[in-house]
């Protein structure tokens, strides 16, 4: 998930804002006279988009105001791509917020490189020690420092319409063959089979990071994603070739190159879609949103992306990892508070985002204490018995080759390119290391 909006517009966004009328424009820096803390927060959970997660924010900005009346929260909540393009903004000018929200690994390095982020790692020695799931904060650390505290750990599995299934008499496959037969049997009944709004890009990366991490491996994949290995490896090409091979066969919705994720994510939950790959954050529509009808919540399950015959993939082998997280501006003029404040976020956040708001916090969970939703326990038990976790490339690579990747998907998901020559520019990409 990358930047893709202009400059002009992204400077626009930033002289205007986009957050709530609430929002305030002209924030207060550091102490006032009378001693209040002013800490001005950024994120991208709003309230149209993510009505769990927003009330959890400002549930736990009530706490935090409560218990330290000197220090007033201020939010500037946009969505994704919004926020996207204003942290680009922000950081270029060097004026980000005290905190705010971002994604790990090759997405962090520019701005740990511009020493815009502070190190966090005193937090994990307090309240906070051994309290996250292995390998989450890991994914935030450069150079032996954590600049972030994930609030998410994500898997991507695909949900099915179990109704749909039913009524063509289809079983939940566990091999590429049988989900083969099942986008046959839709496709021939007038039936959307996938849901895919490719415009994002990083959508389709899902479906190709999956069909190389079954075909070539995970540790392929990873090593051609890092430059220890080449996209034109024969597993790497057969994943882009299948890829092409679906679209041929009409498994994803017409139009999907040019169609939003949000927009076709209501064609699934409306029930106009049978299938849908994405990361758990979707959770809460199937589980806790009560804007979605109960009726097709019910009808909501997943399953595991199918192995492949004669692929060196393990079904349990999942593309996730941590989700947004926390950081705390370098130059804030509160950092000290901003910091405690972010310690206190987290700890709460993995307290009540579970019930809240269906998500999977970056925080251990103990389902016994906990009553949870049946689909949510069961990708939660998911995590547990992973064999392998491949980070979204998009988030593991650096910002040039990410960008180079995520438009190779575009084009071939719509057949601009041969699967070898895909593998050339990512080759080309990666080997420049931008």
């Amino acid at each position: 998930m990358r930047v893709s909006l202009a400059l002009a517009a992204s400077l626009a966004l930033a002289a205007t804002g986009c957050g709530n009328p609430s929002d305030n424009d002209n924030p207060d820096l550091g102490e006032a006279s009378d001693g209040t803390i002013t800490i001005n927060m950024m994120h991208l959970y709003p309230q149209a988009g993510a009505a769990g997660q927003y009330r959890i924010v400002n549930k736990i900005i009530d706490e935090y105001q409560t218990e330290n009346p000197n220090v007033v929260i201020k939010q500037e909540v946009l969505d994704n791509e919004q926020y996207k393009a204003k942290i680009k903004v922000l950081s270029a000018i060097n004026e980000l917020p005290d905190v705010g929200m971002t994604w790990a690994a090759g997405y962090l390095q520019p701005f740990v490189g511009g020493e815009l982020f502070a190190p966090l790692d005193d937090l994990l020695q307090g309240e906070l020690k051994d309290s996250f799931v292995a390998g989450t904060t890991e994914a935030y650390s450069i150079q032996g420092k954590t600049y972030a505290l994930p609030l998410e750990f994500n898997l991507a599995p695909i949900y099915y319409n179990k109704k749909i299934f039913e009524q063509y008499g289809l079983r939940v496959p566990t091999t590429y063959g049988e989900f083969l037969n099942v986008v046959k049997t839709l496709e021939d009944n007038g039936v959307v089979p996938v849901a895919l709004g490719n415009k994002d890009r990083w959508t389709g990366s899902l479906w190709y990071m999956y069909m190389a991490d079954r075909i070539a491996g995970a540790e392929k994949l990873a090593n051609a994603l890092k430059g220890e290995a080449s996209f034109a490896d024969p597993g790497l090409t057969e994943s882009a070739k299948l890829i092409q091979d679906l679209v041929g066969m009409n498994a994803f919705n017409e139009g999907f190159n040019g169609l939003s994720n949000d927009e076709v994510k209501e064609q699934f939950i409306q029930g106009k879609a049978a299938m849908y790959l994405m990361g758990t954050w979707e959770l809460p529509n199937y589980t806790t949103n009560q804007k979605v009808e109960q009726q097709l919540r019910d009808s909501i399950g997943f399953f595991k992306f199918p192995t492949v015959a004669g692929g060196k993939g393990n079904i349990d082998s999942w593309v996730g990892g941590p989700g947004v997280g926390l950081f705390v501006a370098e130059n804030s003029p509160v950092k000290e508070e901003a910091k405690k404040f972010v310690e206190f976020f987290v700890k709460r956040w993995g307290e009540v985002s579970v019930t809240g708001a269906g998500v999977i916090p970056a925080t251990k969970v103990d389902t016994t204490k906990v009553q949870l939703p049946q689909l949510y326990t069961d990708l939660l038990n998911e995590v547990n018995k992973a064999t392998s976790i491949t980070l979204f490339a998009d988030v593991q690579m650096a910002s040039g080759a990410a960008e180079v990747h995520l438009n190779q998907i575009q084009a071939l998901f719509g057949g601009a390119v041969t699967p070898n020559q895909f593998a050339a520019e990512h080759d080309k990409a990666v080997k420049a290391g931008q």
